[in-house]
């Protein structure tokens, strides 16, 4: 638990390396490309530790989980120019689990109880509040709109990743993904035609800090981790990345926590672990 608890704490440091790799000379699509760039060589080292790099309908999976991760993280990206690095990330990786939860039961055959469809009504409500209150936006709410639809990406990449574990160990499933979404982001820069170059150092460090402290360091530490906790404690443990984002982004880009808008947080939080804690069969 200890693992996941600092590993999503890691991750709250990645909508500040963004913004200050943006303010740096960056665009959203080269942030994603040198992010998984930089962290391509530690990802094939650790999958091939993991006898071998895997195949097989698995690493087709992986394939697909990394072309949705480059939707979410573009989509993610783009959305923090728009709206507070807080509100993007709440939205992003607070609906990604409800998008889950529904698909379970809608696809899967999973029943939830009274409790798992209070967090879901509770995690929309939040989303909502961010998107649409005036005193919890930032902006005229389309950073909220496109984080919603960050987050339906989110899911697909959760989803298809946890395919693909069928075959796959965590290593070799992450190298994949990576991989695919690499390819994914460095097309998608060159015909966008932005530049590779002429950043400023502080992004550089930021692009670094990315692919080797985020994508390997913090994904290894939940990976490890949520195979040795229960799923519930796991997926508690996981919202330690929105608290983090929270007080970092006031902390390092001076974002003001605004009332509504942390409402509008503890209300997703709370859905989220309404939804864990659910009894369901």
């Amino acid at each position: 638990m200890s693992a996941v608890v600092v590993g999503a704490s890691i991750l709250g440091l990645s909508a500040i390396f963004v913004k200050w790799a943006v303010a740096g000379g960056a665009t959203p699509l080269t942030v994603g490309a040198y992010r998984l760039l930089f962290a391509l060589p530690g990802a094939y080292w650790l999958a091939r530790r993991e006898s071998g790099l895997g195949a097989g309908k698995g690493r087709l999976w992986a394939i697909l989980a990394g072309v949705f991760f480059f939707c979410d993280v573009w989509g993610w990206h783009t959305a923090m120019g728009l709206t507070s690095v807080a509100n993007a990330t709440f939205i992003v990786a607070g609906l990604c689990p409800i998008w889950v939860a529904l698909f379970s039961v809608l696809a899967l055959g999973l029943r939830y109880r009274w409790l798992g469809w209070l967090g879901q009504g509770l995690g929309l409500a939040g989303a909502l509040v961010l998107a649409l209150a005036k005193g919890a936006r930032v902006g005229d709410g389309h950073g909220e709109a496109l984080s919603i639809l960050a987050s339906f990406c989110y899911a697909g990449f959760t989803l298809s990743l946890g395919r693909s574990r069928n075959t796959l160990q965590a290593r070799q499933a992450m190298f994949w993904f990576t991989l695919s979404s690499f390819v994914c982001f460095a097309l998608a820069s060159t015909v966008a035609g932005n530049a590779l170059a002429g950043f400023s150092n502080r992004a550089w460090l930021s692009l670094i800090g990315l692919g080797l402290v985020v994508h390997l360091l913090a994904w290894l530490l939940n990976s490890w981790g949520l195979g040795h906790v229960d799923a519930a404690f796991g997926a508690l443990g996981l919202q330690g990345q929105q608290v983090a984002t929270l007080f970092l982004a006031a902390w390092l880009l001076a974002e003001p926590i605004r009332p509504l808008g942390l409402a509008g947080g503890v209300l997703i939080v709370a859905g989220i672990v309404a939804v864990a804690f659910s009894p369901k069969r």
